[in-house]
């Protein structure tokens, strides 16, 4: 990680920043056999600096080509290395990197109307990008496995900051949770299979697949355009849909009404090619009803009262009564992006920011309506674990960070010798627009 502000804004950038901008684009720079496009490098300013996310005084447009360098040479070595990723790893930093983002805008639809596909397209864009961060990241966590610092080394390192240079710890807080998820009822399924079988009915007796899916889906990102997702492959849909979808075998072949955790769905093969396929899906998704979210805000209303009258105790609470994925984790809710406890409102949904901000440390929230990660409605009542206001840095209160601190700048150090290291060896060449970058880890300008 060569400057950690800088390395993180490139990541989520890459990832889930703004669409594409219209660039004429140009080689800026090749390194081994990899090239960095101008557009690359446009597109990652625009996101920064649309975000407020970079204040420094050097060049950015400099910073984001070393840092996209470092990129391609840890990619390379991942390469010669024949770093191996699976794509198990894949795809479980895909969906973290999905739930972080729907959780900021509110929802899985909005990020599809965001983005103007499917979360099946979606996925599909994004995978080749996220297994390729995933090598580079493998690299550069065995180059400094074995770094680490001492408890002298961090007090040293916190003493040689000057005093008006402290790092400002951001507020954050940290909460758990008890989750209840009404049920759909099984008269809820069986009317959007009645009306999915009914619109199959159709399109089998002669009428247009895309025109139904117009009409019907309730699936944003490909309703508009007949239902079509695009060329895709097994791995990047869900089991239940890939299992019966790659089984059509003629465009005229309509599939069965298909359940899966985002609805139901009908199917039609549009074309093959080698291992990928293009088809068109309808979606319709069951509602959950008033009686579904009376009964799911009844339950919670009775756990309130028992944890209110000291009859159970929060913990307990959630073992034996929470739905919610946090219960695996005694109900604390982790930060999907840092992999820690550490939260703010742009990681939880809206619902859960307002019921946290009345709280003092130690107290719970009432039960109120909230929000999972695909958008579907739950009941939650929350607790308020840790609450830290935003302050200056200091050994007593943030050991911890600082020690991160501390162990960021010693990697970096390795990292910084090993760059120099590899472009002894390797072929770079900048275009000249660029050949007057100052760059801070290495010596990228051979022609110098």
């Amino acid at each position: 990680m060569l400057k950690k502000s800088l390395v993180l804004i490139i990541v989520l950038s890459f990832t889930f920043g703004l669409q594409a901008q219209e660039i004429i684009d140009k080689v800026i720079a090749v390194v081994g056999n990899e090239i960095i496009l101008k557009s690359e490098i446009e597109n990652q300013f625009i996101q920064i600096q649309s975000q407020g996310l970079y204040t420094g005084s050097e060049d950015l447009k400099c910073d984001i080509l070393e840092e996209l360098m470092f990129q391609k040479l840890l990619y390379l070595q991942a390469i010669y290395d024949s770093t191996e990723v699976t794509q198990k790893e894949v795809d479980t930093e895909l969906d973290r990197r999905l739930s972080v983002f729907i959780n900021q805008l509110g929802d899985e639809k909005k990020l599809e109307e965001f983005y103007g596909k499917s979360i099946v397209e979606i996925r599909s864009d994004f995978r080749d990008i996220i297994k390729e961060q995933i090598l580079t990241q493998k690299v550069q966590a065995s180059l400094t496995a074995e770094v680490k610092v001492t408890p002298s080394e961090v007090k040293a390192f916190f003493d040689d900051i000057p005093k008006d240079s402290l790092p400002t710890v951001e507020p954050y807080f940290e909460i758990s949770e008890i989750v209840i998820t009404p049920e759909i009822s099984e008269e809820q399924k069986n009317q959007v299979m009645d009306k999915l079988n009914g619109i199959r009915d159709r399109i089998v007796n002669g009428e247009s697949f895309a025109t139904m899916a117009i009409l019907y889906s309730e699936d944003p990102g490909s309703a508009t355009k007949g239902g079509e997702l695009g060329f895709v492959g097994r791995n990047d849909l869900v089991p239940e849909f890939a299992s019966v979808a790659f089984n059509l075998t003629s465009p005229e072949e309509v599939s069965r009404v298909v359940e899966t955790e985002f609805g139901f769905h009908i199917i039609q093969m549009i074309e093959k090619k080698g291992n990928m396929m293009n088809f068109r899906h309808i979606l319709l998704t069951p509602k959950i009803g008033v009686e579904e979210l009376t009964v799911a805000e009844t339950k919670m209303n009775e756990i309130y009262d028992l944890i209110k009258s000291d009859s159970i105790s929060f913990e307990q609470a959630v073992e034996k009564y929470s739905d919610g994925e946090s219960r695996f984790n005694q109900g604390k809710v982790m930060n999907q992006y840092y992999g820690n406890a550490k939260l703010s409102n742009e990681f939880v949904d809206p619902y859960t920011a307002k019921n946290v901000s009345t709280l003092k440390i130690g107290e719970y929230s009432k039960p109120f309506l909230s929000a999972n990660s695909r958008g579907g409605k739950v009941m939650k009542i929350v607790k308020l674990d840790v609450k830290v206001d935003k302050h200056i840095a200091n050994l007593k209160d943030d050991y911890q960070e600082i020690q991160q601190y501390a162990l960021e700048k010693a990697k970096q150090d390795v990292i910084e010798k090993w760059i120099n290291t590899k472009l002894e060896s390797t072929f770079v060449e900048i275009d000249e627009s660029y050949c007057n970058c100052k760059f801070k880890f290495g010596n990228w300008n051979k022609k110098e």
